[in-house]
């Protein structure tokens, strides 16, 4: 808007105070603009309507507050409250969870509300959800409010997790011991119970399987080895996924999705005792399409594209997630990073804790340091320590220590929060009359000067520099 009011200026009032400028005193030169400004129809035409608009807007915007686990809304018949299956592009899957027979277990295709979106509330596979505006003969929806949870996961995304299955293979592709290590401390900064895994056991012999065992406990864990060909310690993981919510991680690969089909189709359950029979959809029902490992570079191929969460005959959830070989560790400092290692955890004293001189040591060989570089992943720990060193350092470079949230929250009625989005001053205020005025004030400062330095009587040294003239 500034940008038209100068060019309308400069093309229509220039002449004129290019003559007369000087003559004009400061007070009135303001009175001339301001009343030119309101005579122009372009920057206060639409001023009552885009107030109108914006009041339209914030009220459309705003949201009820985040609902609790234990709240049960009041709803209407085309509501609904349900648990988001999976995500995929722009739609969610949610699978409602109803009293009424008829209706618990539909399979809804959602959209997220647009104000989900505006206020960074970003809808999660596990989320419990409050579906509105539902069409139960074409079993489509859109979610409006989500239910607070317990705790999320980033990598890969989703919420209310109650355990994580970390899956390595022996072999093809063949285990790493500093890419087991960055899934492990990924896993340890969620604070979420963990199990670890290690698949394709018929591929090595016992010896392998021994050696492994050995270094596992050393490192803290106690690893559980299993085979999807022969059976081998699938009814342990069974047992140990009953009535939870797991998700599954790991490289691409290792048998995540073939361990997913052997799990669901290990039990042949009744239809009676069957929890499944309810649920309409066929893919809930569905095997997990199962990739193979690449010949020339020994890793698996991406097959699973999207996170789903998918029903165990014996109860809970298992949640196939795309494998990916880098974990971001996005959550872990470098003041958390130590304890994320069972062995230093160890050092310091579960039962009788032990301090290092310092609060801020590193355990890098500082004076009183507690933790010493006697153990098998010190190397790693000191890498990792790196790497999370530059990411710091790059991120307060580029981001600061403050940054503005994008959301704003107000109390309403019967003092209940809110929360709505905040606006960009760039993208949907106006520019005010005192700027827009002090911008061509400054304009015409600027004609002022031109037009007295080439009328001036006495030519400087200076003046025939910049003119150019000799």
């Amino acid at each position: 808007m500034a940008n038209s009011l100068r060019s309308l200026f400069r093309f229509r009032i220039t002449p004129f105070l290019l003559q007369n400028t000087h003559n004009v005193s400061f007070s009135n030169k303001f009175k001339f603009l301001t009343m030119a400004a309101r005579q122009d129809p372009n920057p206060y035409r639409k001023l009552q309507s885009n107030k109108n608009l914006m009041l339209k807007s914030r009220e459309h915007s705003t949201l009820s507050p985040i609902l609790s686990p234990e709240q049960q809304p009041q709803l209407l018949d085309n509501q609904a409250i349900g648990m988001v299956a999976s995500a995929q592009a722009n739609f969610m899957r949610v699978v409602v969870d109803s009293n009424e027979e008829e209706r618990s277990g539909v399979e809804l295709l959602c959209v997220v509300k647009a104000v989900l979106k505006k206020i960074k509330r970003r809808v999660l596979v596990g989320d419990k959800v409050l579906v509105c505006s539902i069409d139960w003969i074409d079993k489509r929806g859109m979610i409006e409010n989500i239910f607070q949870r317990r705790n999320e996961i980033s990598d890969p995304p989703v919420a209310n997790v109650d355990h994580l299955l970390l899956l390595f293979s022996l072999e093809q592709p063949k285990i790493e011991a500093f890419s087991l290590t960055r899934f492990l401390i990924e896993a340890e900064s969620t604070g979420i119970p963990l199990t670890l895994a290690l698949n394709k056991s018929e591929l090595v012999d016992e010896e392998t399987q021994v050696a492994w065992d050995i270094k596992l406990r050393g490192w803290g864990y106690k690893p559980i080895f299993c085979s999807v060909d022969t059976k081998v310690g699938l009814d342990s993981l069974e047992f140990i996924l009953r009535e939870q919510t797991s998700v599954i991680v790991g490289p691409s690969g290792v048998g995540k999705s073939s361990l997913i089909n052997a799990l669901r189709g290990s039990r042949h359950v009744s239809e009676e005792d069957n929890w499944l029979a309810h649920i309409e959809g066929s893919k809930w029902y569905d095997d997990q399409r199962v990739g193979e490992v690449s010949i020339r570079s020994g890793r698996g191929k991406h097959t699973t594209r999207h996170v789903s969460l998918l029903p165990l005959s014996g109860g809970g959830y298992l949640a196939d997630t795309p494998g990916f070989n880098q974990p971001s560790l996005m959550k872990v400092t470098k003041k958390s990073l130590a304890q994320l290692f069972p062995e230093v955890r160890n050092m310091l004293g579960a039962s009788e804790p032990v301090k290092c001189s310092f609060s801020d040591c590193l355990h890098l060989g500082e004076p009183g340091c507690v933790v010493k570089g006697d153990w098998e992943r010190y190397s790693y720990y000191l890498q990792l320590l790196d790497e999370i060193k530059i990411r710091e350092e790059f991120q307060l470079r580029t981001f600061g220590t403050k940054r503005e949230s994008d959301v704003r929250y107000k109390v309403g009625d019967m003092g209940i929060k809110q929360a709505e989005p905040r606006l960009e001053l760039k993208k949907h205020r106006r520019q005010s009359r005192k700027r827009i005025n002090q911008s061509i004030i400054e304009e015409l400062d600027d004609l002022d000067e031109d037009k007295s330095f080439m009328d001036a009587d006495e030519v400087t040294p200076e003046a025939v520099k910049m003119t150019g003239h000799q």
